[in-house]
This record gives structure tokens, sequence and C-alpha cells, in this order.
């Protein structure tokens, strides 16, 4: 036998042995037999396809084993400076702004705020020493500053601190939360609660819980900014109703089923988003018509009552209590603990299948830190309050009532806010704030294609600091009340500039007559001698 002959036969011998080896240590290795059993089957059934995991692997490999200082050394992909070059690039640097510089007017809007020293609430004392009466702070059932709530969170610092800085479904969750859960879903009567840790966040949070791509939301045109961002999030098909149009509503779900059923398109998720009380202006959606009409047309009911929870409802429990409609009929309830009770965060309420959904799908539950047990249990004070002292809400109607019959016997005010919302929202009742488009010099020559005329809009410029003036006016005559502050540009709608008052159950009905007379005084002043 020649001696090439005996070399590739010891080769073979050792490759066959390294082989042995090698197959005998791998399938030692846990899970090596599913491994291989993978590999067997794709490669008989796709050669190609292993041809292509093997490269994959390979470059991998390579990749992972490259060195990635290589090129800094070589200094190839790399400028060098000197001392002197270094110090004069830092010397010429200059950092742009975090925020644009403020515009006249948000400078002019900002030193006209006024400053608040020490707690908050009815009757605050501001930084010039002047003691005002509040009519602008959501603070409907007194509660801001209330020594109840004050001694129960100070006890829940001493025992619990500050709070754990964590989301709930980590570490955030104590004892304390659970229970406030517990208490809105027994105060509301639904079946259970999920609380936010931030008031704003909690209904955009919601609305893409459950609505994604694809699903069709019906919702008021009037709605709140939060939900507005909530819609956005969802990327819902997203189709607007009237504000607060019943008629409206119909026709836009007739709509909506019509067109399902000519494309012959399968059923969806459907939902009709509203408010209870819209912040935007005080008027208040016709609860048991919207039931009415969510159970005819198979839709889910998503209401925010962040203004009316606490504010309406022998009891404070919103507009399921003043309609005298189970919260069960309402698929998903939102509220506000920020404007209710005066603390902060917010809730949803409903079946047991909503709040643990939202455990685990809703972004600012998940991924947020969970509200401070100090504030929780102020929180769920304050609801024991409620329940105890039903004469709040007495208060706090008759409080309303008599703002209204001041401000409506004055001029030039517009109201329209619900008679029983303790949001109070005021317009200018001034026709020539309104600004006419130019009307056509000629006629066109077809009538029948000639555009529609443009309706006539506000110049909320000018309105603007008309209030602005009533403003400071009020607050000069120991009033503070506020704007309604807009997101000109980026809302669904431009909504006519308004003052806002806020009334409280914590004023005497003699404070409230009081406080509405100068706004209505303030009106006159200005509007007046404009005119």
């Amino acid at each position: 036998m020649s001696s090439s002959s005996q070399s590739l036969e010891l080769l073979f011998s050792f490759l066959s042995r390294s082989y042995a080896a090698a197959e005998t240590n791998f399938f030692k290795i846990p899970g090596s037999a599913v491994v291989a059993r993978y590999v067997q089957s794709s490669h008989q059934n796709d050669p190609g396809r292993t041809l292509l995991e093997v490269l994959l692997v390979i470059l991998a490999i390579r990749t992972l084993l490259q060195s990635r200082t290589r090129s800094e050394e070589s200094g190839k992909h790399f400028i060098q400076f000197d001392e002197k070059e270094i110090d004069d690039l830092v010397v010429e640097w200059t950092p742009e702004p975090l925020a644009q510089p403020l515009t006249a007017e948000e400078r002019a809007d900002l030193d006209a705020v006024p400053v608040i020293a020490g707690p908050t609430g009815p009757k605050p004392k501001l930084t010039s020493g002047k003691t005002v009466i509040n009519l602008a702070s959501y603070n409907f059932t007194g509660l801001a500053g209330n020594e109840e709530l004050k001694s129960a969170a100070v006890e829940t610092v001493r025992k619990y601190g500050l709070g754990s800085c964590g989301p709930p479904g980590f570490y955030g969750t104590q004892d304390v939360h659970i229970q406030l859960e517990r208490d809105i879903a027994d105060f509301l009567g639904t079946e259970a609660a999920i609380c936010y840790s931030q008031s704003f966040s909690t209904i955009p949070s919601v609305i893409p819980a459950f609505c994604k791509r694809g699903d069709v939301i019906v919702a008021d045109r009037g709605v709140n900014f939060a939900i507005q961002k909530g819609l956005q999030i969802s990327r819902s098909n997203v189709r607007w109703f009237d504000h607060n149009d019943m008629d409206s509503l119909v026709h836009v779900l007739e709509g909506i089923e019509k067109d399902r059923k000519k494309r012959g398109a399968p059923l969806t998720r459907r939902f009709i988003v509203t408010e209870g009380i819209f912040d935007h202006d005080g008027s208040m959606s016709d609860l048991p018509k919207l039931i009415e009409l969510k159970k005819k047309y198979k839709y889910r009911l998503i209401l925010d009552e962040s203004v009316s929870f606490g504010s309406v409802g022998r009891t404070g429990r919103g507009l399921t209590e003043l309609y005298n409609v189970p919260a069960s009929e309402v698929d998903m309830l939102v509220g506000s603990v920020a404007n209710g009770l005066s603390t902060c965060g917010g809730f949803c309420a409903g079946s047991d299948i909503v709040v643990d959904h939202q455990r685990i799908n809703g972004t600012s539950f998940v991924f947020s830190a969970s509200m401070p047990p100090a504030l929780v249990v102020a929180a769920a004070e304050g609801i024991n309050i409620l329940r105890s002292t039903p004469s709040i809400f007495t208060t706090l109607q008759d409080n309303v009532r008599a703002v209204r019959a001041v401000l409506t016997a004055g001029d030039y005010m517009a109201i329209p806010s619900h008679p029983a919302s303790a949001v109070i929202h005021i317009h200018i009742k001034w026709p020539t704030l309104q600004v006419h488009p130019p009307a056509a010099t000629s006629k066109p020559s077809n009538p029948l294609s000639a555009k529609p005329r443009e309706a006539p809009h506000w110049d909320i410029a000018l309105e603007e600091r008309l209030l602005q003036d009533i403003v400071e006016e009020a607050l000069a005559q120991g009033v503070m009340i506020t704007r309604a502050k807009r997101l000109r540009g980026q809302e669904l709608t431009d909504a006519r500039p308004s003052i806002r008052l806020a009334v409280t159950a914590a004023l005497s009905r003699k404070d409230c007559e009081k406080a509405a007379g100068v706004v209505r005084a303030a009106f006159a002043k200005v509007i007046g001698k404009r005119r």
C-alpha cells in the first residue's frame, strides 16, 4: 500500500473519530435532540433553507467576533484634534434651548397668572397679600385643604413613606391601592375599578387598550383634548357626530351600518366615546339616550366623567346617579380622582373583564409609577366623606344656582353650560365679535356650481384679550377666575374662548353671590367700555 493511501486512511479515521466524539458531546447538551430533529427535518424538506441558515449563523458569529475597536485604533474613521482645537470647539459651542422662547403673548399670559402663597382652597392668600374668593380651581366638594384628608395623608407618609416610584404591575402596588380600587367600585356600583396615577393620561390609555386598528369609534366633536389623544393613539376608524346632538349620533350610527352592509364587511368592535359633562363648555350628555342607542346599534359606551364625578348626583356618583341609571349599563366609566376627590390620578370602572384587561394593556398603568400612598389614602378618605355627608352636594347645587341666577341677570354674557354643572363657561354676548366673510362682488355664471357662502366665525384673538381684561378686573376686586385655556391649532376644533368658573361647596351662598356679582360687573365694565 502506498504512503498516500495510508495517509488518506489515517485522515478518514481521524475525522470519523472526531465526528463521533463531537456527536457524543453534542447530545450531552440539554435540548440538543430538539435541535438535531429540527435540522434533520429542515434539510429533508428544503436543503436550500439549511444552507441559508448555515450562512446566517456564520455571519452572526463573524459579526460578534469582529473587533469593534479596529477602526478606532487605526484612526481611519476618527478625526484627531489637539488640545487647543478641542478648547476652541468647547468655547464656540452654544447649546440649543430645550424649549422655544416664549412669545410676547405667552409671556404676558404667564405674568398675569396669580400666585398663591400657601395651600389652595376656597379663599387662598396670594403672594401680594390679598385674600381672594377662588372660582378658578376644580374643588367642587371642598376637599382641598380638608383637615381629615391631611391627617390621613400624614399618617400614611409615616407608615409607607412617599411611595415606591414603581409601576403597579411590578412593585408599585400596595394594599392601599387595592383598597382604593375596591372603594371606587363599591361607591359607583361596578364590579371592579382600576386606578391610574395621572388624571390626564387615564382616558388616552383606556381607549387604545380596547380600540385597535380597524375598529370603529363614534365620538362627540366636543370631547376634551385627552380623549382626542386617545382616539389618535388607537388608530381606529373615528367618525364624529355633532356636539351633544343625539339626532346627529343616530344619523352617524345608521350611516356606518348601511355602509358596512353595502360593502359586506364583517362586524368589528364598535364604541361610542363621549363625556358626561363636557370640559370645554359645561354641557351635559343625555345618558339614557346614549344607553338606548348603544344597545340598539350594538356598541360599547366609554363615558368620561372627569368633570361630573364628584359634582353631580345625590352623593356625587356622576351621571349614572343623576339619571338613576345603573353603572353597569356603561361599559367603561372613566373619572378623575384629581377633580372629584382633590388628590391625584384617575380611574376606570366596569366589569372584572374590562378592568383585568387594562392591567396588562393599559399603557399608562403598565409603564407609569403608581400613585403615592398618601394621596391614595386621602382619596379613600374623601369617598368616605362623600358617603357620610351627602349635604355637600345639596350645598354645591345651591351655590351653582345662586351663581347662575346672578350671571343670567347681567348683560353681555351667554352661558352654554348645563344648569346642574359646577363648571360654568361664560361667552361674551356681543354680535360684533363675529367676523363675516366678504360677499361675492359678481354673480357666478352657473349658480349651481357656486360654492356655499362661509359661515361667520369668531374673532378669537380679540375675544381672548377681552376675557383676560375681565379676569384681571375680577382679580382686582378679590375674585380669582380664569379663562378656559385652549391648545390652539392642536385640538380638533377651536372652541370659542370663555371664562370658566368652578363652583365649590366650600363657599357660602353669600360668597358665591358676591363673587358672581363681581364677575358680572367686570363684564359690564370691560365690554361696555369697548362697545
